[in-house]
């Protein structure tokens, strides 16, 4: 049983594949919680501006990228082969430690600010949800390097 388990881990799926498929099913999920991050730092007031702008780098940069990948592995791009492996691996690898400093960051932001704002403030909650959002995302991206890079050991 765990013979054919790797043997159809060792291939790259293609079109409608993706969404059937471990790690390739968590690309929506990546895509609608990055893009959450992404409109809620974007929707809120920017006090301390490096970090928020840090915040909105990531979730832009990894939402783009994480598209363009996976209509790359819808159209079939990659061929089925290793090399497409280890990119999957080695991106999604970095797009989870970038999440989690994004994250780290916003959550520094949104506690310092509950101390000069008050707690039903629009911003602050805005703040508080994207930063759940930003750590869902970050574990996403760590669960899709995991599974990606079982994938590529079987190649």
């Amino acid at each position: 049983m765990m013979d054919s388990n790797t043997a159809t881990m060792g291939n790259l799926p293609r079109g409608i594949g993706i969404c059937t498929t471990i790690p390739d099913i968590l690309y929506l999920p990546e895509l609608v919680f990055g893009g959450l991050v992404w409109i809620l730092v974007a929707s809120t007031l920017v006090v301390p501006a490096n970090p928020q702008a840090w915040v909105m780098f990531v979730s832009l940069f990894c939402f783009c990228v994480t598209f363009i990948w996976m209509v790359m592995f819808f159209c079939g791009t990659h061929n089925n082969r290793g090399s497409w492996a280890a990119a999957d691996v080695a991106y999604h690898g970095i797009a989870a430690f970038f999440y989690l400093s994004a994250s780290v960051a916003l959550a520094k932001v949104t506690l310092e600010i509950k101390d000069t704002t008050p707690l039903n403030s629009q911003n602050y909650k805005l703040d508080i949800s994207a930063v759940v959002f930003s750590y869902v995302a970050t574990l996403l991206y760590f669960v899709h390097t995991i599974f990606s890079a079982i994938r590529w050991k079987s190649f």
